[in-house]
């Protein structure tokens, strides 16, 4: 008796396990954070370039791609509505925060945001900074409106739920996907106008790719500091702007900016982050009024190196390393919210 009833007892136990095996796999909660942007964009012609951004709500957007919900328990929310060349500090500081609360919270497993293209690559790098989480955080656009005969908006975003929802999106900090590539934040860039692949890393490349329903990565980025930029109880950004060099460029704007009360200027250099006499004089007058200088480059890739060309240690400038302009007026931003103390500003450019 007691033979049958332990036989019966691992049969009920293998019944079991069998039935577990074969229950639905659980699916990854994915909030999208809408922003506005071409993705959702409407244009009065099919075949037509012009367009207004972000006129299409985030409801409209999910219910043009169904097939995203056999990826992952979707919701959307509508941070912003606007193209993303009118993107602003106060919406990323909305944005982090947002995500920030939702991982909190525990609200979700993953975040994709959509946005424009003009400014996607900006957002993305300030998140990276930003976001306390290393759950995934796919940033999306397009570059044809969603009424475009060939819109790739739809493609695009589902292309970015099925990277949020992939297991190996994990610890990859914030993430680009478009054209079926998936680029890291802090090395995309916008390459075209107009071209549906204008999305590159000059310098490395895109860290995975996908494609007929498969993501698969190849390398990660080792610009992934533990610490992130606490931006919880700011309303604002200390000011930073950029100036462009050119053949017998003018000091003049330098001049102006620094009988401003801005607190750093990211100079976008010729070559190796060089600049003529008289900017590099303004440049260094700046520095005497306590602005930060940053030196980068308009070539579009490789790095700014120190102590090479330019004696920075004697003019009080800091390089960018192999950051863009843009990125680095960011990462200048946040740094001079923590300090002022340019030997840790510096180490920021070489870590983050």
């Amino acid at each position: 008796m007691k033979k049958i009833f332990l036989l019966f007892l691992v049969s009920f136990a293998f019944i079991h396990i069998q039935a577990q095996d074969k229950s639905p796999k659980k699916m990854p909660r994915i909030i999208i954070l809408a922003t506005g942007g071409t993705i959702a964009g409407s244009g009065e012609s099919e075949t037509k370039a012009a367009y207004t951004a972000g006129k299409v709500p985030i409801d409209d957007l999910l219910n043009a791609v169904p097939q995203i919900h056999n990826y992952g328990k979707i919701t959307g929310e509508q941070i912003a509505q606007i193209g993303s060349q009118d993107m602003n500090i106060t919406t990323w500081l909305k944005l982090a925060n947002r995500i920030n609360q939702i991982f909190k919270d525990n609200l979700a497993d993953a975040i994709v945001v959509t946005h424009g293209t003009d400014t996607q690559e900006e957002t993305a790098y300030f998140l990276d900074l930003t976001v306390q989480y290393e759950k995934p955080v796919v940033l999306v656009g397009a570059m044809r409106p969603s009424t475009a005969m060939s819109q790739d908006g739809n493609r695009n975003l589902l292309d970015a739920v099925m990277v949020a929802a992939d297991p190996k999106s994990q610890d990859k900090g914030v993430i680009v996907s478009m054209n079926e590539r998936i680029f890291d934040s802090r090395d995309v860039t916008k390459t075209s106008t107009t071209n549906l692949g204008t999305f590159q890393s000059r310098n490395f490349g895109p860290i995975g790719l996908i494609y007929d329903g498969k993501v698969s990565y190849y390398y990660k980025s080792l610009r992934d500091p533990a610490k992130k930029f606490d931006v919880s109880k700011l309303t604002s950004l200390p000011q930073v702007e950029i100036v462009y060099g050119y053949a017998d460029a003018s000091p003049l704007t330098v001049t102006c900016l620094a009988n401003s009360p801005i607190k750093g200027i990211v100079y976008a250099g010729m070559g190796n982050g060089n600049f003529n006499a008289p900017v590099g004089k303004a440049l260094e007058e700046a520095v005497k009024k306590g602005i930060v200088v940053c030196r980068s480059n308009r070539a579009g890739s490789g790095r700014i190196t120190l102590e090479n060309e330019v004696d920075d240690a004697a003019l009080g400038f800091i390089v960018a390393d192999d950051l863009s302009p843009q990125k680095a007026r960011i990462l200048l931003m946040l740094s001079l919210s923590e300090t002022s103390d340019k030997s840790k500003i510096q180490t920021n450019f070489f870590e983050y």
